[in-house]
Parts: C-alpha cells; structure tokens; sequence
C-alpha cells in the first residue's frame, strides 16, 4: 500500500481498497470490501465495513461503526447492499451510517462536503446531499432525503420516508415527521414552518429579488389558512416566478406524507 500510515494496531483486511495517502488511527478495523479513497483519515477505534466506499479527503473520527448493517428486521447477511459517500466528509465521534436494503433499492448515499457531527446516525436508504449539517445526536429514520445545503439541530429525530429540503433548517430537539419544504426554518416538537431561512438564502447568494419573492409565498403556503390546492392556486397567480419558486412548488406538489404545517 503506497504512502499510507497505518497504525501497528489497526486491523487491515488483504482485500480492503486502500488508496495513496490514507491514514489509519490505533484499534481500527477496516474490512474487506472497503475502498477508502485518496486521503481518508480514520480515527482510533472506528470500524469500516461492508460494501462501503468513501471518497478522497473525508476524515472519520474516533468510534464511528460506518457500513454496519441496517437495524431492519428485514435485512438478511446474505443482502447484497451498499453505502457510498463522496468527498470531503466530516463524520465525527461514534458517528453510525447504515448500508441500504434490498427494499429500498440497495443503497444509502451521502455527497459531498458535509458535516455529520458526534453521535448522529444515518439509517438504511437515506441520500444526503451535497454541503449538509448534521448537529450532535441528530438521528435519520431510513429512507430520508436531505437536499443540498439541509442543516437538522441536534437531538433531532428524521421520522422515515420524510424529506428536507434544499436550504432548510430543523431546530435543535425537534421532531420531524413530515416533509421540511425547501428555504424554510422549521422548530417545533412536531416540526412547523417558522419562516423563510434568510440567513441560509443570503449565504447561498440567492438573489434579493428571489428571497421576496419566497417570502410572499411562504405567507400564502404556510400563513394563509387555505388547502394545500387552493394556496398553490393563489402562489401561482400572485407570484412571480423564479427558479427558487419553481422547486418549492415541485417539492410540495410531490410531498408523500405531507408538508410540515
């Protein structure tokens, strides 16, 4: 293995993938159909298994189990599934992800360049975005999507099946158990819309134009009293459109279990 640092007390299975410039931290275990990319740094401790891939420069803290199979009564050992995550990775202290189900289509995938932090899990059949944050103990139910740039408090719990949208924000100790619409701050035990996320949005450089524009729907979506038709009705022939609009609107007209009210 070229120009990789392994600790003397790391356990390294022969059929692991170990790319150029990986480091291994002591008492980690790294099994046999891992690939770890160029620069992956593993803390102490961890353990890597199952059909994982881990892309270049992700840095993997002391304790975190990644690859374990799903908590899923359904799951057998003999289930072909998979976990892939991207570049750029920060997976903090005793971090747990998930592989897929052959259920879910047999894959849980994680993006580029997000912050997953202590003690968050990630179920089976979850795909994270790119640019995402995880806070201390955020916990994801399988099958749940988070869009680009997603940001979930900590303690928070991501009932299945639900979906974040891009550039929304979930307060610390909430409970999620509908889907976050796109540009919003959410809080609540469960989850309700507070406002637009304006901080998000400028950061993102999102257009002054566009963040008016979603404001004057969020009032008619969210503040109106009006069905979830009716409202959509009013957005479309009140408000302008721009692309930020367009993928609100997509977003809820293609929710399955309901838009967080």
């Amino acid at each position: 293995m070229e120009n990789v640092n392994i600790h003397k007390t790391a356990i390294i299975h022969p059929g692991a993938k170990i790319s150029p410039g990986v480091s291994i931290g002591p008492y980690s275990i790294i099994e046999g159909d891992v690939t770890l990319g160029d620069n992956v740094r593993i803390g102490s401790h961890c353990v890597i298994t199952g059909q994982t891939k881990i892309g270049r420069n992700c840095k993997i803290f002391t304790g975190a189990v990644i690859g374990s199979p799903p908590q899923d009564l359904k799951h057998s050992a003999d289930d072909n599934v998979f976990l892939n995550i991207g570049e750029n990775n920060i997976i903090r202290e005793y971090v747990t992800i998930n592989p897929g189900t052959l259920e879910g289509g047999g894959k849980t995938l994680i993006g580029n360049n997000n912050l997953i932090m202590a003690y968050a899990h990630v179920a089976h059949d979850c795909i994270i975005g790119n640019n995402c944050v995880m806070a201390n103990a955020a916990t994801l139910g399988g099958h749940v999507t988070l869009e680009d740039s997603a940001i979930i408090g900590g303690f928070s719990a991501v009932h299945q099946f639900v979906r974040l949208g891009r550039l929304s924000i979930v307060g610390g100790c909430s409970k999620v158990v509908q889907d976050v619409p796109p540009f919003s701050m959410c809080d609540g035990h469960p989850v309700e819309v507070i406002r637009t996320n304006a901080v998000g949005l400028k950061r993102a450089q999102i257009s002054e134009k566009s963040i008016s524009l979603l404001k004057k729907a969020f009032k008619i979506l969210f503040r109106s009293g009006l069905t979830k038709t009716h409202s959509l009705e009013k957005v479309s022939k009140e408000v302008e459109t721009c692309p930020e609009l367009d993928h609100l609107i997509f977003f809820i007209k293609t929710t399955e279990r309901g838009i967080c009210s």
